[in-house]
């Protein structure tokens, strides 16, 4: 029986305990459609409340990772190696590992912009306003924001041609469920970010990945997928697309956009990180077939939570005929916030501050790593590396000191390819990113 040691770990017994889930998972101590021991027997064995078991495997399934069935029991879920990215990470200490397992916007420690704003809109009394719900007139305030935003997307946005929503993991799941019936083949990038899969395996939605290259989906693989599955809905990410950071460009974009009219396809784009990059979103060029969904998340502050569905009236109907179910998960705190750092520049000035830090540490990337880095992308937020093994150089990482992610958990089909994921955004300075770079050069020796 699988037993985990919580005797190191500072959280709360039951997160621990989902944490050594995790991380077993993660190492392969527990594999896809393994039983975990019964909540009783486990509580019983470790000398703790069952109540407890039985709030860490909610919180375990709640995650992804595991799915329990009443009478059968709590089994590992086939594919939850990925949902061991979102789990709770704790506290960096001396010794520890340095993680660039995530995708997370580089944050300023120096930056005062949010304690600044809250105390502005406390000396005009307007913070205790937004302890109730979100007035009629921010919430279309929101919305005059929101275009605002994409219109340097290159999106003229018609009145009610936007939907408000906590981030672009709900707006993903928002449109696929809007789109989709439970069991509908689903087409994707063959590597897709671990949010995709979780919302399609939530919805039961099968995926398949369509063939890439080095600048993003093939559109002739595109319309063989189509036509082999009978898939109605594709969800693409054309702009440094999450993990390759692949973007596809004009000509690509064109030939994507043709086929998906000859084939009937309606297109989710997850353009979150479309503002970091130069190439115009696949929604300009098929405006009729496509919801385009967005967010501050990676561009100006991922705890706003703030994100934007975009598209023809009729597509956002689908999503939300009162334009209200999706804004409900929304902070009032966060609208008005977001609205005063659109309207005031102030996103923009943070957003070219990520750009220009973006630029710098890939460049340091360049540096440290030489000959291994990949040639022929556009600068992103993270580095596609082509190695053999992926999961021994992933280990090797770590032994190094360094978290960084093999293709595996990207992987649609069951080959998953030989590349790690490494998150130039995630570490905490220059300094902690080039020390981790110098791991990664230790560990993946040339030749």
């Amino acid at each position: 029986m699988w037993l985990p040691d919580l005797q190191d770990s500072a959280l709360p017994t039951y997160l621990a305990l989902v944490e050594a889930i995790a991380t077993a998972i993660g190492r392969g101590e527990l594999k896809p459609g393994e039983r975990l021991p019964p909540q009783r027997r486990l509580a019983w064995t470790m000398g703790i409340n069952p109540s407890t078991v039985m709030l860490a495997y909610r919180e375990a399934a709640r995650r992804h990772l595991v799915s329990g069935e009443v009478g059968r029991g709590t089994y590992v879920l086939t594919g939850s190696r990925e949902a061991s990215l979102f789990r709770l990470k704790q506290p960096t200490a001396a010794g520890d590992l340095i993680d660039l397992s995530t995708n997370v916007p580089v944050h300023d420690p120096d930056n005062r912009d949010l304690s600044t704003s809250l105390a502005a809109l406390a000396a005009r009394g307007e913070l205790d306003m937004l302890q109730a719900y979100p007035s009629a007139a921010l919430v279309e305030r929101a919305h005059l924001a929101g275009a605002s935003w994409l219109r340097r997307r290159g999106l003229e946005l018609a009145p009610g041609g936007l939907l408000l929503c906590a981030g672009a993991q709900q707006g993903v799941s928002a449109a696929l469920l809007a789109l989709c019936e439970a069991g509908e083949p689903i087409l994707v990038e063959r590597y897709t970010a671990p949010g995709i899969k979780a919302a399609a395996r939530q919805l039961r939605l099968p995926l398949h990945g369509v063939a890439m290259d080095r600048h993003g989906v093939l559109p002739d693989d595109l319309d063989r997928q189509a036509r082999a599955t009978g898939a109605r809905v594709v969800v693409l990410t054309p702009c440094l697309q999450n993990p390759t950071g692949a973007s596809l460009d004009g000509e690509r974009r064109a030939a994507i956009a043709e086929v998906a009219r000859q084939r009937g396809l309606w297109l989710v784009e997850d353009d979150v990180y479309g503002v970091l990059g130069s190439e115009a979103p696949l929604a300009v060029q098929l405006p009729e077939r496509c919801l385009l969904i967005s967010s501050l998340s990676k561009s100006v502050a991922p705890g706003l939570r703030l994100g934007f569905i975009a598209g023809a009236p009729q597509l956002l109907e689908r999503i939300d005929r009162e334009a209200q179910a999706t804004r409900w998960a929304v902070a009032p705190l966060s609208l008005a916030l977001a609205c005063e750092w659109i309207e005031s520049g102030l996103a923009e000035q943070r957003l070219a501050w990520q750009i220009d830090e973006m630029q710098q540490r890939w460049r340091l990337a360049a540096r440290v790593l030489g000959a291994r880095m990949p040639q022929g992308r556009a600068v992103a937020p993270h580095l596609w590396l082509d190695v053999e093994p992926p999961v021994a150089l992933a280990e090797a990482c770590r032994q190094k000191g360094v978290e960084v992610v093999p293709a595996e958990v990207f992987a649609v089909e069951a080959n998953p390819g030989h590349a790690v994921r490494v998150s130039l955004a995630a570490a905490l300075s220059r300094a902690q990113l080039k020390q981790a770079l110098e791991g990664i050069s230790a560990a993946w020796p040339i030749g």
